[in-house]
């Protein structure tokens, strides 16, 4: 009896923050390159085994974005189609289904399509509902506001307005919104990589990429690397497994390490565009 009172005064006195609470921990990694295994590099588009194909190489919370993308797939098996267009009529959909945070909808979505920052996006949302499943009473109005969609007209956001048009700008996006705006993610350089990882692609020909990263492999000798998202190639939602990286200009990884934060954001911060990719450079071997 002694030791559960001195438990209680001790929690009464110091308080388990909300992170200690979560029951999850940040993914940690070893600081050094990580291969899949050949049997693992994807081979068909569209499946909903990431958190069980995946789960073997991390920890914490990149197991819950993993289970995420799982959750997302599984409203369109077939991809749902790939789609940009904000000048067509409807417009453009970020991703293609009532997503809803907390219970909280996000955007009603004016088609059943996606491209690649909504529906990475849509992965991040769906892992906080997974790590934080109580949070609808702990999310205040102002931020639930920043994090939807479309504007309270249904119209469309703009790049760089609030939480979602900093994920949707060109660049970085996921960088802008989880490091700089709302401190819930942390920089990772390319060989600390791992699967469950938010990944912008800028590449050598053609437009950025927003991805969730899956994982590098060596094939033939090259360095490839597997990656899930929207994309013309697996009409919507899907895997790719791209080798080599010739077209890769350069990356910015960020990994969801503070998702407590999503309670805490100040909603008028601003971002600093100005920064540079990181080329990703194969390990000697």
């Amino acid at each position: 009896m002694k030791a559960r009172i001195g438990l209680v005064l001790v929690s009464f006195l110091f308080p388990v923050s909300l992170s200690a609470q979560l029951g999850s921990r940040p993914t940690n990694d070893g600081g050094g390159w990580l291969f899949l295994d050949s049997a693992d590099i994807p081979a068909t588009k569209h499946n909903v085994n990431h958190e069980a194909v995946f789960k073997k190489y991390v920890n914490g919370h990149n197991v819950s974005v993993l289970k995420a993308i799982d959750n997302v797939q599984a409203h369109a098996m077939d991809g749902g189609g790939y789609f940009i267009g904000i000048k067509a009529t409807p417009t453009e959909s970020p991703i293609g289904y009532d997503l809803k945070l907390f219970d909280k909808k996000l955007l009603e979505p004016p088609r059943t399509t996606s491209y690649c920052s909504g529906s990475t996006y849509g992965v991040f949302v769906e892992a906080l509902n997974l790590i934080i499943p109580d949070g609808e009473s702990k999310l205040s109005a102002e931020r639930l506001e920043s994090l939807r969609m479309q504007e309270p007209d249904g119209s469309r956001r703009e790049d760089q307005i609030k939480f979602w048009g900093k994920w949707n700008d060109d660049g970085w996006g996921s960088q802008y919104a989880l490091v700089q705006y709302s401190g819930m993610g942390d920089e990772i350089p390319p060989e600390r990589a791992r699967p469950g990882d938010f990944m912008n692609i800028s590449w050598v020909r053609g437009a950025g990429h927003s991805v969730v990263f899956l994982g590098w492999f060596l094939k033939n000798g090259q360095l490839g690397m597997a990656y899930w998202s929207s994309q013309k190639s697996t009409n919507g939602f899907g895997d790719v497994a791209l080798c080599p990286l010739s077209n890769v200009k350069s990356v910015k990884i960020v990994r969801l390490t503070h998702p407590e934060k999503i309670f805490e954001f100040d909603v008028q911060r601003s971002v600093n565009r100005a920064i540079p990719g990181e080329k990703v450079v194969p390990p000697a071997r």
